[in-house]
């Protein structure tokens, strides 16, 4: 991993957690993705007195369930089939449960994916987390964390944008009320579905050549663990919307990460497996950044971990921006909409590029 990464891994200390998490009831939605399933493999570590495992695609739900019952028989553990879309089902689950702290991990991530469907993007990852936010609220939740993307910092994508658009509902949510709301915003995590590294490997085993994009394209990578611990860290250390972020060093060109990859791989680039570039997709930026112009970063009693207070809100804009789009996503043939949602889109977040087109 370090070899990948270029830098050592983050090794947090996850005493402190223990209190944050023991004898809680917990819900972490997204609870067979990559990043929520790693979190509920560790969350029954710190005993917590329930943890529930919400997601809307069974298989994975009930692998994560088996899994960690095998591992932790004297753990309650809930699984719960739901979509964040569903307002009822989403209000029964926190009506019988309660639970005190919400790990929200749900979400639409695939960039190209979701240039091509952008009001499934504004249902699921802004209106679905909106819906979470709202009976974390109602039920006095103690905690809500959001993992959010390095990929919302100045989208240049739908889902970027999505995700950016949930963070700026998220903190003005957040304002004086009794749960505390924070976000977690990650790089990319190495191994997670979707990422770069797999598709890789799936390559070279395939003996097909590796394709990347741009010979320039740069990111910033995490392990999984590192982004739970980040999660856990920052949820102990949260006073309530603050946005905290890794120091992943600096960030890593998907070229020498190709070579590297083929090279522990015992081979060699370009003679027993080629690498090909294939042009950036729609919505990809050369370059990813983990901060906006507006916060300020401050490091504070973990040297690796950022923490950005929020900027001043656009509160008015921000609710007819909401109510703008969800009157579109609702109502108009979804298909047929996605330069209004983008421009919608434009409106609230400065230099978002309407037409999805790459920039650096």
């Amino acid at each position: 991993m370090e070899e990948i990464l270029g830098r050592k891994p983050v090794n947090i200390n996850l005493n402190e957690i223990a209190e944050f998490v023991k004898g809680k009831v917990i819900l972490v939605t997204g609870a067979g993705g990559s990043i929520g399933s790693e979190l509920c493999r560790q969350i029954p570590n710190f005993n917590p007195e329930k943890l529930i495992l919400l997601g809307r695609g069974e298989n994975s739900i009930f692998t994560i369930e088996n899994e960690i019952k095998v591992k932790y028989p004297h753990i309650s553990i809930v699984p719960v089939i739901a979509d964040i879309q569903d307002k009822k089902r989403l209000e029964d689950v926190f009506a019988y449960y309660r639970p005190q702290i919400i790990f929200h991990a749900a979400a639409h991530k695939h960039v190209p994916l979701m240039e091509l469907n952008p009001s499934e993007a504004i249902k699921n990852n802004v209106f679905g987390t909106r819906n979470v936010a709202e009976y974390a609220l109602a039920y006095r939740a103690e905690s809500f964390v959001y993992i959010s993307s390095d990929k919302a910092v100045n989208p240049s994508s739908i889902m970027g944008a999505s995700k950016r658009l949930a963070e700026l509902m998220l903190q003005s949510m957040g304002k004086f009320k009794d749960t505390k709301f924070l976000i977690v915003r990650f790089g990319n995590v190495i191994g997670s579905r979707g990422s770069v590294i797999p598709l890789f490997l799936q390559q070279i085993k395939a003996g097909q050549p590796i394709t990347v994009t741009h010979p320039d394209m740069v990111r910033y990578f995490m392990t999984i663990p590192e982004a739970v611990q980040l999660v856990f860290q920052s949820g102990v250390m949260a006073k309530g919307g603050e946005t905290f972020i890794l120091d992943m060093g600096k960030p890593v060109k998907i070229l020498d990460l190709a070579h590297n990859v083929i090279r522990l791989s015992g081979l060699e680039p370009n003679k027993d497996i080629k690498i090909v570039l294939t042009g950036i997709r729609p919505g990809e930026k050369l370059v990813e950044e983990m901060f906006t112009a507006e916060e300020k970063r401050i490091t504070v009693k973990h040297d690796s971990i950022y923490v950005c207070e929020p900027a001043a809100l656009p509160e008015e804009h921000l609710h007819e921006t909401l109510l703008k789009l969800e009157e579109m996503v609702s109502q108009k043939i979804t298909f047929v909409i996605a330069d209004e949602i983008r421009s919608a889109i434009g409106q609230i977040i400065p230099g978002f590029q309407e037409e999805g087109v790459v920039h650096e």
